[in-house]
């Protein structure tokens, strides 16, 4: 099955709602640094299902985050990016080699 953004960001919420809000902000963020943490682990190994394993979750725990302070991640990803890079508004991006992003 595929899903846009906001699909995947609505089965998030549809799943662990409850249990997120009742952990809320500070204590999902503990989470996902920790799966930030074990994506870290895993791109400095090889082992190419684990590493799709590792992303999925810190996308997952990122919609978490979103929902419990009720930021359409896809609208937010779109405003930002929509219009090439931030910065120069281009695609591909221009910005010298040093600048953010």
């Amino acid at each position: 099955m595929s899903f846009s953004l906001a699909q995947f960001q609505r089965i998030i919420r549809d799943t662990y709602d409850q249990k997120d809000r009742s952990r809320g902000v500070e204590g999902t963020f503990m989470w996902f640094m920790e799966e930030v943490g074990e994506l870290a682990t895993a791109l400095r190994g090889s082992n190419r299902k684990e590493q799709e394993g590792e992303f999925a979750d810190v996308l997952a725990w990122l919609a978490t985050l979103a929902n419990i302070v009720e930021i359409d991640l896809e609208k937010a990803a779109n405003a930002k990016y929509g219009d090439g890079c931030p910065g120069c508004k281009q695609a591909p991006c221009i910005c010298a080699p040093a600048e953010k992003p």
